[in-house]
C-alpha cells in the first residue's frame, strides 16, 4: 500500500512540485520514497513506499522493468502475483526477479501480455501510473471495484495525477473552482461519487477504467479494461443451480483462497472484528488458515444501541483470536472532527468515519495490514433496505402509475399534504420501478432536493442506471450501491481512515472470483424476505454457532444525533451554519438550512443533510485557511 503522483509538462519546477505533492501524502507511504523522470523532464514519477512485501530496496518505486523500456509507480496489491510469475516462467517471458515485490512481477506482466490482457489476468486493488518510454505513452489505471484511489485532471496545461485530491490541490497554481454542479449530488448522499470531485476539472478514475496519455499529453482517452455491470450480466445469464448447501460450500472455497493469498505479508497482519457475519466469516477463515492466534480488533460505544463490543469478544473468543478492544467516548470524536477535512480532501459525509478511523489508530498500534469484511451487504442482499423497497414495490405497483403520480403529487404539494410522513409518501408513490423507488428513498423530502442555489446538477451511476438491467429488484438494487455507493462511499472511507495512519486494509469479499461467483447466485441464495446473507450465513455457521450471531444488526456508527445536541459539539455546528456565513459563501439556501439548523435544534428533527452540509463546511474552511 503507497501514495502515487506525477505529472506531465511541467519541467519547470518538476523537482519542487514533486516533491509538494509527495510530501502531502506522507502518512501513505511512511517507509520510503522516490522519483522518475524522463529525459525531457516532461514526465515525472512519484512514490510514497508503505512496506509491506519485500521490504528492501528492490521493491522501491518507481520502478523500471528489466526491458527498461517501462517505469511504474504502483499503490496496492497484487494477491496472486505468484501465480502470475509462473505463467511468466512457463512462458519463458520472466528469467529472473531482482527481488521478491508484486511490483516486480506486476511490471514485467504488463510488459510480457500488453497492458490490458496482463491487468486481466491480476486480482487485487491498485491504481497504476505505468509510462511506456519509447511510445512516450502514460497509462493511468484503477482496480476492478475501486479499493484504491486515483484523481486526475488539468492544473495550468500540465496533466497530474495523485492518490489524493489534496496532492493537487497543494500545487502553487492549482486554481480550480469548486463544482457546484455536484454539490445536489452531495447534499442527497453524503459523498461525490466518479467521476466527479469537488473541483471543476479534476476528476476521479473510476474502477475498472484505464486512461492513455500520449505525448504532448494536452488529451487522453478512457476506457473500461473491466465491468461490474457486465460482471453482473454474464452471472446472471449463467446462473449457479445447486442448492444452498451447495453454493455456501463453493463460496467458502473461493473466499478461503482469497482469504489466504490477503494474508500474505512480510509485516504483522490482523483483522477487523464486529458482531457482524462479515468481519466474522473472514476472522473464521483467517483463524482457520493460521497457526497463531489471529490479531482482531474493534471498538465499543456506551451508547445503548450502538455498541457490539461484547458481542464482538464473544466471537473473538469463540474463534480462539488475541482481541483488542478499545470504548470511544464524545471526547474522543470530537479529537477526530479537524482532521475529516484533510482526511479526504473533499467534503465527505459518513458519519461512520470517525469509528472507521478510530478502530484504524487502535489496529496500526499492532499491525499494519487489516483484513476487513466490507462488501458482504452489497453482494449477498445484507441491507435492509432491499427488503423494505422489494416490499413496498410489491404493494405500489398494484396500483395504476397514472393514478400513483396523481396522488403523489397530492400528497407532496396538494390538498393532501400536511405532514412530513405524508410528503415522502407522495415522493415514493410517483415512482415507475423499483430502481426508481430506491433513487427516490435517498431525498426524504421535497425541499431537501432545493438545498443548493445551483440550477444545474451533474448525472451520477444512481441515475443513469438502466432500470430492468437485470433480472430480479434485488440484483438490481445490489448493482446500484456497487457502481456508486460501494466505491465512492464505503471504500473511499476505509480507504482513507486506514491510510490516514498509514494501515493497510485488504478485503477478501472483493476478490474477482468472489464477485463473479456471487453474481452467479440467484436472490433466493442471498435473502428470504427480512434475512439476508443466507449462503454467506451458511459459510460462517460452520465456524461460529448460530447463536451467537443472531442479533439485530447494528451497523458501524456512532450516536451523532445525540452528540450534536451536547455542549461543544452543538456549538461548534450552529458556529459553521450559521446563517450569514451561509449567505456569504453563496452554495446553499439559507433559508433551508435554517429550517435544517432549527428543525433540528429547536423542535429535535433530525436529517442526515445537516452532517453533510457541516462536513462541507468544515472542508471549506480548511480549503480558505490552506
Amino acid at each position: 500500500m503507497c501514495g502515487i503522483a506525477g505529472f506531465c509538462n511541467r519541467p519547470k519546477n518538476w523537482k519542487t512540485d514533486i516533491e509538494t505533492m509527495k510530501n502531502r501524502m506522507a502518512h501513505r507511504g511512511p517507509d520510503g520514497e522516490g522519483v522518475w523522470a524522463s529525459e525531457e523532464k516532461d514526465v515525472v514519477l512519484g512514490h510514497r513506499r508503505l512496506s509491506i512485501l519485500d521490504l528492501s530496496d528492490s521493491g522501491a518505486q518507481p520502478m523500471v522493468s528489466h526491458s527498461g523500456r517501462y517505469v511504474i509507480a504502483f499503490n496496492g496489491e497484487i494477491y496472486n502475483y505468484k501465480a502470475v510469475e509462473e505463467r511468466l516462467r512457463r512462458e519463458g517471458k520472466l528469467s529472473r526477479l531482482r527481488g521478491g515485490s508484486d511490483t516486480e512481477v506486476l511490471l514485467e506482466a504488463l510488459e510480457a501480455w500488453g497492458v490490458k490482457e496482463g491487468i486481466s489476468c491480476c486480482k487485487g486493488m491498485f491504481a497504476i501510473a505505468l509510462y511506456d518510454r519509447r511510445e512516450r505513452q502514460l497509462w493511468l489505471l484503477r482496480d476492478r471495484v475501486g479499493e484504491k484511489p486515483l484523481y486526475y485532471g488539468f492544473v495550468g496545461n500540465s496533466f497530474v495525477f495523485a492518490s489524493e485530491i489534496g496532492c493537487i490541490a497543494d500545487l502553487p497554481d492549482f486554481s480550480c473552482p469548486v463544482n457546484k454542479d455536484v454539490l445536489d449530488i452531495y447534499m442527497i448522499h453524503g459523498y461525490i461519487p466518479a467521476p466527479y470531485t469537488i473541483y471543476e476539472g479534476i476528476f476521479k478514475l473510476e474502477p475498472g477504467k484505464l486512461l492513455r496519455a500520449k505525448a504532448p499529453y494536452r488529451e487522453f482517452t478512457l476506457e473500461t479494461w473491466w465491468s461490474m455491470a457486465d460482471a453482473a450480466t454474464r452471472g446472471q445469464a449463467a446462473p449457479f443451480t445447486g442448492s444452498l448447501k451447495e453454493a455456501s460450500e463453493e463460496l467458502e472455497r473461493l473466499l478461503g483462497k482469497a482469504v489466504r493469498e490477503q494474508m500474505v505479508a512480510d509485516v504483522e497482519l490482523g483483522a477487523f472484528l464486529s458482531a457482524g457475519i462479515d468481519s466474522s466469516t473472514v476472522v473464521s477463515l483467517m483463524q482457520a488458515r493460521s497457526e497463531r492466534k489471529v490479531k482482531t480488533f474493534t471498538i465499543g460505544m456506551e451508547e445503548e444501541g450502538y455498541d457490539e463490543a461484547k458481542a464482538a469478544e464473544q466471537i473473538a473468543r469463540h474463534l480462539g483470536t488475541e482481541h483488542t478492544t478499545l470504548y470511544i467516548t464524545q471526547k474522543d470524536a470530537k479529537e477526530v472532527l479537524p482532521k475529516l477535512a484533510g482526511m479526504f480532501g473533499e467534503p465527505f459525509a459518513d458519519s461512520s468515519q470517525i469509528p472507521t478511523y478510530l478502530v484504524s489508530s487502535l489496529t496500526r498500534h499492532h499491525v499494519t495490514v487489516s483484513l476487513s469484511g466490507d462488501g458482504g451487504d452489497e453482494l449477498f442482499c445484507g441491507y435492509g433496505a432491499y427488503a423494505s423497497i422489494g416490499q413496498a414495490w410489491e404493494r405500489i405497483r398494484k396500483i395504476p402509475l397514472p393514478l400513483r403520480k396523481t396522488l403523489g403529487k397530492a400528497l407532496c404539494e396538494g390538498p393532501l399534504s400536511g405532514t412530513e410522513k405524508k410528503r415522502i409518501r407522495g415522493m415514493l408513490l410517483g415512482a415507475a420501478t423499483p430502481e426508481e423507488l430506491y433513487r427516490r428513498s435517498d431525498l426524504s423530502e421535497p425541499f431537501l432536493g432545493k438545498l443548493t442555489v445551483t440550477p444545474g446538477r451533474a448525472k451520477c451511476a444512481f441515475d443513469e442506471y438502466p432500470d430492468g438491467l437485470l433480472p430480479g429488484t434485488y440484483n438490481n438494487l445490489m448493482l446500484m450501491d456497487l457502481l456508486m455507493y460501494h466505491p465512492d462511499d464505503i471504500l473511499t472511507k476505509v480507504d482513507r481512515t486506514a491510510m490516514a495512519v498509514s494501515l493497510e486494509t485488504r478485503i477478501p469479499m472483493l476478490d474477482r472470483d468472489v464477485v463473479e461467483f456471487a453474481w452467479k447466485l440467484p436472490p433466493s441464495l442471498k435473502r428470504d424476505r427480512d434475512t439476508g446473507k443466507l449462503v454467506l450465513r451458511e459459510v460462517l455457521y460452520r465456524h461460529v454457532p448460530k447463536e451467537l450471531m443472531d442479533r439485530p444488526k447494528k451497523g458501524f456508527s456512532i450516536p451523532v444525533r445525540q452528540w450534536l445536541k451536547e455542549p461543544g459539539l452543538s456549538d461548534w455546528a450552529q458556529g459553521l451554519l450559521e446563517e450569514r456565513k451561509i449567505c456569504r459563501e453563496g452554495y446553499f439556501d439559507p433559508a433551508a438550512v435554517k429550517r435544517l439548523r432549527e428543525d433540528f435544534w429547536q423542535r429535535g428533527i433530525w436529517r442526515k443533510q445537516i452532517w453533510f452540509l457541516l462536513q462541507f463546511e468544515q472542508w471549506l474552511e480548511k480549503e480558505k485557511r490552506g
